[in-house]
C-alpha cells in the first residue's frame, strides 16, 4: 500500500491544580479557545473544546508522528503562561497529570456531543466522579490512593 492513512483522535482530560475552580466563567471560552488553537500550534486538529471551573475536555485530532506526552506538555504549559500573562490570574495551575482516551471516528460525534454539553452534565456530576466513569468505562487500571 503506497500510503498511510490514520484516524487517530483522543478524548483529554486534565484538571486545574488541586481540582480548585480557577477556571472563571468570564474568561473560560477565551481559554478554550486558546486550547484548541495551541492543539493546532502542535499540528493537531481541535475538534471541540469544553470544561467546566476545575477541569477541561478536549477532542483532538493527531498524526502518527505526534507523541502524545509532548503535546499535552506543549498545550498545558502555554496555556498557563496565556493566563498568567494576559489574563493575569498569577494563583493558574494545571494539575500535573491528564486522562487521555482515544475516540473511533464512530463515536466522533458522540465525544463532541459530550465536551461541548459539560456545563449541563457537571451540574449533578462532580469532576472525580465523571473521571472515575471514563477510567472504568475505557478499562484503565488505577491505584485510588494515587488518584488525586
Amino acid at each position: 500500500m503506497p500510503s498511510t492513512h490514520l484516524s487517530l483522535h483522543y478524548h483529554l482530560v486534565f484538571s486545574t491544580k488541586d481540582r480548585r475552580p480557577l477556571i472563571e466563567a468570564a474568561w473560560r471560552g477565551r481559554l478554550h479557545a486558546f486550547l484548541g488553537g495551541a492543539v493546532r500550534t502542535c499540528g493537531g486538529v481541535a475538534e471541540i473544546v469544553g470544561g467546566t471551573g476545575d477541569h477541561v475536555h478536549l477532542l483532538i485530532g493527531l498524526r502518527a508522528t505526534h507523541r502524545l506526552a509532548d503535546v499535552l506538555r506543549e498545550i498545558k504549559q502555554s496555556s498557563s503562561r496565556w493566563v498568567h500573562e494576559t489574563l493575569g490570574a498569577r494563583g493558574f495551575g494545571w494539575q500535573e497529570g491528564y486522562g487521555a482516551f482515544t475516540v473511533s471516528a464512530s463515536n466522533l460525534a458522540r465525544v463532541r456531543s459530550y465536551v461541548a454539553r459539560q456545563e449541563e452534565h457537571h451540574r449533578s456530576k462532580t469532576f472525580q466522579d465523571e473521571y472515575l466513569m471514563l477510567l472504568r468505562r475505557s478499562g484503565v487500571e488505577y491505584d485510588g490512593d494515587f488518584l488525586w
